[in-house]
């Protein structure tokens, strides 16, 4: 994929069902096992209790939805949705096989059109998945809906850095790490789309615009891991 083209919402799942069996371990290497890290302070800042029913948007292999059910504990509930088949396959079997005990449901759906009522959820997370999906302003609307009045979100994503030196070490990163990685796995077309990706991606202040827009009453974007990821911590009314 190429900087002029933005893939659509077909072309973006079957790409995440192409590489759903290495997921897990490309990011262990992409992030230089720091990934885990980002993903529990995304989870402290949606500020979930025990008890509370959670949503993770986009979960994937089910990081952060783990991370999410461990705080609710046993009475609490957690969703992970994800529109990727293949990726919710590998993360029921990872639930089933490490760790049954925890209240995890997984269930196939769209970020775009939440199949849940309004003021659903405690809180909810979304990790690498705003910079995917192909129209932010409605997905924002849709995490805004489901969330209940009061309560936090927040999202994990790469960050644009505004600081020249900042934005070349990460070009120089994704060329030097994510590529050859990329190339070792044999998906080096499938993560190429990264960088342009990241090239379309909204700013902080331009993800809080669209945040409040969509209602939140309060949106701040912490850059993090030196700038080059961020998390927005949404606040509904």
């Amino acid at each position: 994929m190429t900087s002029n083209h933005s893939p659509s919402a077909p072309e973006i799942q079957a790409l995440f069902d192409r590489i759903a069996p290495v997921y897990d371990q490309f990011n262990y290497w992409l992030s230089l096992g720091q990934h885990r890290i980002w993903k529990k302070m995304a989870v402290k800042w949606c500020e979930p209790r025990l008890g509370d029913k959670c949503l993770d948007i986009c979960c994937g292999s089910g990081d952060l939805s783990q991370i999410l059910a461990n705080q609710v504990g046993k009475s609490g509930q957690v969703v992970g949705l994800d529109f990727s088949e293949a990726q919710l396959k590998i993360a029921q079997q990872r639930h089933q096989a490490q760790y049954p005990h925890l209240p995890l449901r997984w269930q196939g759906g769209d970020a775009l059109h939440l199949p849940f009522p309004n003021d659903s959820f405690d809180c909810a997370t979304m990790g690498y998945g705003l910079r995917n999906v192909v129209d932010i302003p409605l997905c924002l609307s849709e995490l805004y809906r489901v969330l209940k009045g009061g309560k936090k979100a927040t999202i994990l994503d790469f960050n644009r850095p505004q600081n020249e030196g900042l934005l070349k070490f990460q070009e120089w990163y994704l060329k030097t790490l994510v590529v050859p990685t990329a190339k070792h796995f044999n998906l080096t077309h499938e993560y190429a789309y990264i960088h342009p990706s990241l090239e379309r991606f909204l700013t902080g202040s331009q993800q809080i615009k669209l945040a409040l827009d969509a209602g939140f009453q309060k949106a701040i974007h912490y850059p993090i891991a030196g700038g080059l990821m961020g998390v927005l911590v949404l606040t509904k009314r």
